[in-house]
Protein backbone atom coordinates (compact mmCIF):
# COMPACT_ATOMS: atom_id res chain seq x y z
CA UNK A 1 0.00 0.00 0.00
CA UNK A 2 1.03 3.56 -0.60
CA UNK A 3 2.05 5.83 2.09
CA UNK A 4 0.85 9.12 0.76
CA UNK A 5 2.80 11.77 2.71
CA UNK A 6 0.74 15.25 4.22
CA UNK A 7 3.05 18.41 3.65
CA UNK A 8 3.62 20.50 6.55
CA UNK A 9 2.79 23.81 3.92
CA UNK A 10 1.37 24.16 0.91
CA UNK A 11 2.70 21.41 -1.92
CA UNK A 12 3.58 23.34 -5.04
CA UNK A 13 4.08 21.80 -8.52
CA UNK A 14 5.34 23.68 -11.40
CA UNK A 15 5.16 22.25 -14.95
CA UNK A 16 7.27 23.25 -17.76
CA UNK A 17 6.53 22.12 -21.25
CA UNK A 18 5.36 23.40 -24.91
CA UNK A 19 2.50 24.23 -26.46
CA UNK A 20 0.41 21.02 -27.56
CA UNK A 21 1.93 18.73 -24.90
CA UNK A 22 -1.10 19.31 -22.70
CA UNK A 23 0.95 21.28 -19.94
CA UNK A 24 -2.32 22.63 -18.67
CA UNK A 25 -4.13 19.51 -18.40
CA UNK A 26 -1.65 17.76 -16.38
CA UNK A 27 -1.85 20.65 -13.74
CA UNK A 28 -6.13 20.65 -14.02
CA UNK A 29 -5.84 16.42 -13.71
CA UNK A 30 -3.38 16.73 -10.62
CA UNK A 31 -5.65 19.20 -8.93
CA UNK A 32 -8.90 17.05 -9.45
CA UNK A 33 -6.78 14.19 -7.92
CA UNK A 34 -6.54 15.95 -4.77
CA UNK A 35 -10.27 17.46 -4.50
CA UNK A 36 -10.82 13.35 -4.61
CA UNK A 37 -9.21 12.84 -1.30
CA UNK A 38 -10.62 15.78 0.09
CA UNK A 39 -7.38 17.91 -0.32
CA UNK A 40 -7.77 21.64 -1.38
CA UNK A 41 -6.06 22.62 -4.77
CA UNK A 42 -6.00 24.70 -7.53
CA UNK A 43 -4.45 25.09 -10.65
CA UNK A 44 -3.93 27.57 -13.75
CA UNK A 45 -1.65 28.49 -16.21
CA UNK A 46 0.96 31.13 -17.03
CA UNK A 47 -0.15 34.17 -19.31
CA UNK A 48 1.85 33.41 -21.81
CA UNK A 49 2.41 32.17 -25.48
CA UNK A 50 0.79 28.97 -25.72
CA UNK A 51 0.97 28.40 -29.71
CA UNK A 52 2.13 24.90 -30.95
CA UNK A 53 5.71 24.30 -29.86
CA UNK A 54 6.05 28.19 -27.59
CA UNK A 55 7.23 27.07 -24.04
CA UNK A 56 4.34 27.07 -21.65
CA UNK A 57 4.19 26.29 -18.18
CA UNK A 58 1.66 25.74 -15.84
CA UNK A 59 1.34 25.67 -11.78
CA UNK A 60 -0.90 23.15 -8.97
CA UNK A 61 -1.46 23.79 -5.17
CA UNK A 62 -2.10 21.02 -2.90
CA UNK A 63 -2.78 21.68 0.19
CA UNK A 64 -5.13 20.32 3.52
CA UNK A 65 -6.28 23.40 4.10
CA UNK A 66 -8.01 26.34 2.15
CA UNK A 67 -5.13 28.14 -0.39
CA UNK A 68 -5.37 31.68 -0.43
CA UNK A 69 -2.39 32.48 -2.68
CA UNK A 70 -3.19 32.90 -6.52
CA UNK A 71 -0.52 34.37 -8.22
CA UNK A 72 2.04 32.13 -10.20
CA UNK A 73 4.68 29.54 -8.36
CA UNK A 74 8.11 31.07 -7.84
CA UNK A 75 9.12 28.72 -5.15
CA UNK A 76 7.95 24.88 -6.45
CA UNK A 77 8.45 22.18 -4.03
CA UNK A 78 8.39 19.99 -7.44
CA UNK A 79 9.48 20.74 -11.19
CA UNK A 80 8.62 18.74 -13.48
CA UNK A 81 10.21 19.11 -17.32
CA UNK A 82 8.16 17.46 -20.02
CA UNK A 83 10.14 18.81 -23.30
CA UNK A 84 14.00 17.81 -22.23
CA UNK A 85 14.72 20.54 -24.92
CA UNK A 86 14.07 23.04 -22.32
CA UNK A 87 16.62 22.22 -20.07
CA UNK A 88 18.95 25.10 -21.77
CA UNK A 89 16.93 27.12 -20.07
CA UNK A 90 18.31 29.12 -16.90
CA UNK A 91 15.49 29.81 -15.27
CA UNK A 92 13.95 26.72 -15.42
CA UNK A 93 14.44 25.32 -11.75
CA UNK A 94 14.26 28.81 -10.39
CA UNK A 95 13.11 28.76 -7.15
CA UNK A 96 13.39 25.47 -6.76
CA UNK A 97 12.94 24.40 -2.68
CA UNK A 98 15.16 22.80 -0.98
CA UNK A 99 14.82 19.18 -0.83
CA UNK A 100 12.75 19.96 -3.38
CA UNK A 101 11.99 16.79 -6.60
CA UNK A 102 13.14 17.54 -10.65
CA UNK A 103 11.42 15.32 -12.56
CA UNK A 104 12.49 15.36 -16.57
CA UNK A 105 10.70 13.45 -19.57
CA UNK A 106 13.68 11.89 -20.89
CA UNK A 107 15.33 8.58 -21.59
CA UNK A 108 18.33 9.46 -20.52
CA UNK A 109 19.60 8.70 -16.59
CA UNK A 110 19.78 11.80 -14.19
CA UNK A 111 23.27 11.46 -13.74
CA UNK A 112 24.14 11.85 -17.68
CA UNK A 113 21.90 15.23 -18.10
CA UNK A 114 24.08 18.91 -17.89
CA UNK A 115 22.04 20.92 -16.19
CA UNK A 116 24.22 23.76 -14.80
CA UNK A 117 20.96 25.57 -13.73
CA UNK A 118 19.89 22.80 -11.18
CA UNK A 119 20.72 23.98 -7.72
CA UNK A 120 23.90 22.15 -6.21
CA UNK A 121 21.97 21.50 -2.63
CA UNK A 122 19.70 19.37 -4.54
CA UNK A 123 19.62 15.71 -2.95
CA UNK A 124 20.72 13.29 -5.45
CA UNK A 125 18.21 10.78 -5.45
CA UNK A 126 15.49 14.43 -5.81
CA UNK A 127 16.20 14.56 -9.65
CA UNK A 128 14.52 11.80 -11.78
CA UNK A 129 13.98 10.56 -15.11
CA UNK A 130 11.67 8.91 -16.77
CA UNK A 131 10.78 8.35 -20.47
CA UNK A 132 7.32 9.46 -20.18
CA UNK A 133 6.95 10.35 -24.06
CA UNK A 134 7.97 7.02 -24.77
CA UNK A 135 5.45 5.36 -22.41
CA UNK A 136 2.44 7.67 -23.82
CA UNK A 137 3.56 6.45 -27.15
CA UNK A 138 3.20 2.49 -26.59
CA UNK A 139 -0.02 3.39 -25.03
CA UNK A 140 -1.60 6.24 -26.43
CA UNK A 141 0.20 5.79 -30.52
CA UNK A 142 1.88 9.84 -29.63
CA UNK A 143 4.22 10.65 -27.22
CA UNK A 144 1.99 12.83 -25.19
CA UNK A 145 4.11 12.84 -21.83
CA UNK A 146 1.94 15.14 -19.78
CA UNK A 147 -0.26 12.17 -17.28
CA UNK A 148 2.05 9.74 -17.33
CA UNK A 149 4.52 12.09 -15.83
CA UNK A 150 2.19 12.68 -12.96
CA UNK A 151 2.41 9.74 -12.36
CA UNK A 152 5.96 9.86 -12.11
CA UNK A 153 5.48 12.55 -9.45
CA UNK A 154 3.24 10.44 -7.54
CA UNK A 155 6.15 8.02 -7.11
CA UNK A 156 8.67 10.58 -6.19
CA UNK A 157 6.72 12.43 -4.04
CA UNK A 158 3.86 10.30 -2.65
CA UNK A 159 1.91 13.34 -2.32
CA UNK A 160 -1.65 11.79 -3.48
CA UNK A 161 -2.95 8.18 -4.55
CA UNK A 162 -2.16 6.75 -7.61
CA UNK A 163 -5.64 5.28 -7.72
CA UNK A 164 -6.92 8.85 -7.16
CA UNK A 165 -4.84 9.53 -10.02
CA UNK A 166 -6.12 7.47 -12.01
CA UNK A 167 -9.81 8.31 -11.29
CA UNK A 168 -9.01 11.87 -12.09
CA UNK A 169 -7.60 11.18 -15.67
CA UNK A 170 -10.66 8.91 -16.58
CA UNK A 171 -13.14 11.79 -15.35
CA UNK A 172 -11.15 14.35 -17.38
CA UNK A 173 -10.62 11.27 -20.53
CA UNK A 174 -14.11 9.32 -20.36
CA UNK A 175 -13.70 6.01 -22.54
CA UNK A 176 -10.23 4.38 -24.22
CA UNK A 177 -8.58 7.57 -23.96
CA UNK A 178 -8.77 7.73 -20.78
CA UNK A 179 -7.95 4.20 -19.75
CA UNK A 180 -4.91 4.59 -22.25
CA UNK A 181 -4.03 7.57 -20.32
CA UNK A 182 -3.73 5.92 -17.22
CA UNK A 183 -2.13 2.89 -18.05
CA UNK A 184 0.55 4.96 -19.25
CA UNK A 185 0.43 7.18 -15.17
CA UNK A 186 0.54 3.88 -13.79
CA UNK A 187 3.29 2.29 -16.01
CA UNK A 188 5.05 6.00 -14.84
CA UNK A 189 4.38 5.07 -11.61
CA UNK A 190 6.07 1.73 -11.50
CA UNK A 191 9.00 2.63 -13.20
CA UNK A 192 10.02 5.88 -11.67
CA UNK A 193 9.07 3.70 -7.65
CA UNK A 194 11.46 1.21 -8.93
CA UNK A 195 14.25 3.17 -9.56
CA UNK A 196 14.03 5.52 -6.67
CA UNK A 197 14.12 5.00 -3.09
CA UNK A 198 11.01 6.96 -0.96
CA UNK A 199 11.53 9.93 0.16
CA UNK A 200 10.88 11.10 3.99
CA UNK A 201 7.90 12.83 4.10
CA UNK A 202 8.26 16.45 4.82
CA UNK A 203 5.90 16.33 7.66
CA UNK A 204 7.54 15.12 10.78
Amino acid sequence: MIQVKHFMDTFQVRIHGRGGQGVVTAAEVLAVAAFLEGREAQAFPSFGSERMGAPVMAFCRIDDKPIRLREPISTPDAVLVQDPTLLVNAGLFAGLAPGGFVLINTEKVAGSLLLPALPSALPPDHLVTVAAGEIARRHLGKPLPNLAMLGGLLAITGILRPESLRQAIKEKFPGRIGEANAAAAEEAFQVVRATSEPVASHRS
